[in-house]
């Protein structure tokens, strides 16, 4: 359904050629909020049996440009969730904490545990896009041996190998990107200097961060192309128009959680019989207690 927006590494992802306004998987908003609502409660009922059988995590993960939508999605796409088994980790500025350990130290900590749901609002992939274009490694110390001129394509490689090991140790990552067009990016920044409810969304480090655009473009085609794989995929979502935006994303998580197929876990005939006798314990206890309620109507 969505397979065009799916990037496993056997297709070259042009950014100039994704669409940032394509709606074509549904006629028009009205159907988009329908089938999104739909979906959420399809989520919900797949997020429960995936807690409660804790076979296999799943982090979703959101990047995208300033102002694409990734808070307002998770909460219209995500909201449905139960706080049980679900957490949002939200990647600002590493700590200088942070920065003493390798880059990955601060990810691990937030990775979810069997049967949980965790979303990343950014990620280890501000490693290979802020990082590459603001040139952050002139700043920290390295060992002598680290060259700095392979230091992408290492990051890269880490990387890759780090969803290896996730999806071999149960835990899945679906990678979204949130694809805005830069015209839309200067509407949404002027929305939010119009109207006073949305002025604190707004900073004047987001606009000057629009001179490095076209470096951040080629960043994230970079980062897409030698990421993706088959068991850790992208997906490109258009971002113009938010309706849709969400309802897409939607369907790449109820996508995801039913290709995962949980089941509530089977109970084993001694716990049943156990059940059993609790069972006919408290239908004792009920039959003793409305015994004595009668005899004390009856006083």
């Amino acid at each position: 359904m969505f397979d065009h927006y799916r990037y496993n590494g056997k297709k070259h992802f042009d950014i100039n050629e994704a669409s940032t306004h394509d709606t074509s998987l549904v006629k028009n908003r009205e159907e988009a909020e329908f089938l999104l609502d739909k979906n959420n409660f399809e989520i919900d009922q797949l997020q429960q049996k995936l807690y409660a059988e804790k076979k296999e995590g799943v982090i979703f993960l959101f990047q995208a440009m300033d102002a694409a939508g990734k808070d307002g999605t998770i909460r219209a796409v995500l909201q449905c969730l139960s706080p049980h088994g679900v957490h949002e980790a939200a990647f600002k500025s590493p700590s200088s904490e942070d920065l003493s350990h390798d880059y990955l130290w601060r990810i691990e900590k937030e990775v979810p545990a069997k049967g949980e749901i965790a979303i990343f609002n950014r990620s280890h992939y501000e490693e290979v896009l802020i990082y590459r274009v603001k040139e952050l490694w002139k700043n920290q110390a390295n060992a002598d041996r680290i060259k700095t001129g392979k230091i992408m394509e290492h990051r890269y490689e880490d990387i890759r190998n780090y969803e290896k090991y996730l999806w071999h140790n149960n835990v899945r990552v679906v990678k979204i990107f949130l694809h805005v067009s830069k015209d839309e990016q200067a509407r949404r920044f002027l929305d939010r200097i119009e109207e006073p409810e949305k002025h604190w969304k707004f900073s004047a480090a987001d606009y000057e961060e629009r001179q490095y655009w076209d470096l951040y473009q080629e960043a994230f085609q970079d980062a897409i192309n030698k990421t993706a794989t088959k068991h850790c995929p992208w997906f490109v979502v258009p971002a113009d128009h938010k309706w849709y935006m969400r309802y897409v994303v939607s369907e790449i998580i109820l996508d995801t959680l039913k290709d995962m197929d949980p089941h509530y876990p089977q109970v084993s005939r001694e716990r049943m019989s156990r059940f059993d006798e609790i069972r006919t314990a408290l239908e004792k206890e009920l039959g003793e207690g409305r015994k004595d309620g009668d005899k004390a109507r009856e006083k």
